[in-house]
């Protein structure tokens, strides 16, 4: 790191890893990883229902900077996803229309912001999917310094360059291409169990005797 600033190359993706865990819930997938995984605090801007899986392409900024979004958005790749640490500050936007614009030109699936966004409305007309903490009208500062392709932190979650980042109306969760596989494998096998729970909602068979069981075993 030289005066604050850091750059190292973008990570290639996980094609396998991301093809697995492509269309799970984040619920699901939040669910079978110990209910522990996940972004805090940040939702998705879109009206819309939102959904994105794809290659963690980091940055960590200084609070109300966006000089190395900028840059970022140079190496962007189709597949990718931009995530954008700026520790939750909400003083200022640091990501706006014309650099979606910019981002989705160059292929990118979505944008997670753990700080501020603004033309809310872009984001809805161009089915860009992004997560962000919120929303101000003013403009950023373009000086400096931060870091690209690091670990970041976003909504208390570590991502790492090259994570997959799954992203839905829930929320967002990110994993390592070494736990894909497994967690894909985990995710499907709980979405069956819990399609049978609805049909059985339906078709008057479900059963909640679990209840009693914990009642039992805390003592009441």
């Amino acid at each position: 790191m030289l005066n604050g600033f850091e750059i190292k190359d973008r990570v290639a993706p996980s094609v396998e890893g991301i093809k697995a865990l492509t269309g799970l819930p984040t619920s699901i997938v939040c669910d079978v990883t110990g209910r522990m995984v996940g972004a805090e605090g940040l939702h998705p801007v879109n009206r819309s229902p939102v959904t994105a899986c794809g290659n963690a392409v980091t940055v960590k900024v200084r609070s109300g900077d966006n000089l190395m979004i900028h840059l970022a958005l140079r190496v962007l790749q189709p597949g990718d996803v931009l995530v954008v640490d700026a520790e939750g500050d909400l003083s200022r936007a640091l990501f706006g229309e014309i650099m979606m614009s910019v981002a989705k030109s160059k292929g990118a699936l979505a944008a997670v912001i753990n700080g501020a966004i603004r033309d809310v409305d872009a984001f809805e007309e161009a089915k860009f999917p992004c997560w962000a903490k919120g929303v101000n009208l003013r403009g950023p500062y373009k000086e400096g310094p931060g870091s690209l392709n690091v670990p970041v932190t976003v909504g208390g979650m570590l991502i790492n360059p090259g994570d997959i980042v799954l992203g839905d109306s829930d929320g967002v969760v990110a994993f390592s291409p070494k736990q894909a596989l497994e967690i894909a494998k985990l995710g499907k096998e709980k979405v069956a169990q819990e399609q049978a729970t609805l049909k059985s909602i339906q078709d008057g068979s479900y059963n909640d005797k679990w209840i009693d069981a914990v009642l039992k075993q805390k003592g009441c």
